[in-house]
């Protein structure tokens, strides 16, 4: 892989205004520690609290503030975040912080290691240290294997909320998505290995379970009810549609406010 310049890293944040601060704090250190160039866009997904004002206060070169007043949802505050970006590498991560920053350089060096196209993490790594409720393991067990059955998508763990595209990878994937909340990583792992980008490489992390920052912890059952028929709304695109093909580009849906065409490439 040619060498890594920049890194955009991504953070969805909702409802924060008590942790934001810290949060922020906590990663910026972090990425002190990396020996690549990096910025940070932290994505307001509605202006509901004092969030916003909070993470403000922090703003600098390096570190970006946007947001937007209605709550839209995770997907579309990554992908609102992703077409600010100019890193060769562009992540994102969950703010509040059950997962630690500090494994933000491991992910960097798979790139390097492996020419990696997408690195993610996994709870299921054999060097991951979690603490993780029964209930959640049983879930995201079966969420996996739902997942594999339905697209073939050989990984042991879509849904950790830390993960690090090449900038090729989402200026090729981006504009094809649909998904705005919870089965965002679902599609963009799944269109990305749909299109050839298949050297996605699961490194581990280290999760000490709050939720606190999830976007998903307010209302847990729709969250999965809702995550699950995402995910099958996928595979009809997919499998049946064939939306996500190059030959069904003119039927991709840009939306005005992200910005698509003119910032991503």
């Amino acid at each position: 892989m040619k060498k890594i310049n920049l890194m955009s890293l991504i953070i969805p944040a909702y409802k924060q205004e008590k942790t934001i601060v810290r949060d922020l704090l906590r990663i910026k250190k972090a990425l002190s520690a990396i020996r690549h160039k990096s910025e940070i866009i932290i994505v307001v997904d509605g202006k509901v609290d004092k969030t916003f004002e909070k993470a403000k206060k922090l703003a600098s070169k390096n570190i970006k503030v946007v947001g937007y007043e209605q709550n839209h949802g995770k997907g579309y505050a990554i992908r609102y975040g992703i077409v600010r970006a100019k890193g060769d590498i562009v992540a994102f991560i969950d703010s509040g912080m059950d997962l630690n920053p500090s494994g933000i350089s491991m992910f960097l060096e798979h790139f390097e290691r492996y020419n990696a196209d997408i690195v993610i993490g996994s709870k299921r790594h054999p060097v991951s240290k979690v603490t993780y409720p029964l209930d959640r393991k049983i879930i995201s067990f079966l969420s996996q294997v739902f997942i594999r059955s339905l697209f073939g998508l050989n990984v042991r763990d879509t849904q950790v909320g830390m993960k690090f595209f090449r900038r090729e990878v989402i200026r090729d994937v981006l504009p094809r998505l649909l998904v705005k909340k919870f089965a965002f990583d679902i599609e963009i792992l799944v269109v990305s290995f749909h299109l050839g980008y298949k050297r996605i490489f699961e490194a581990p992390i280290e999760l000490e379970f709050k939720f606190s920052g999830s976007l998903v912890s307010h209302n847990l059952p729709k969250a999965i009810l809702k995550t699950f028929w995402d995910t099958l709304a996928i595979f009809y695109r997919l499998k049946i549609l064939k939306y996500y093909d190059d030959r069904n580009k003119r039927k991709w849906k840009y939306d005005p406010d992200l910005n698509f065409k003119v910032n991503v490439g």
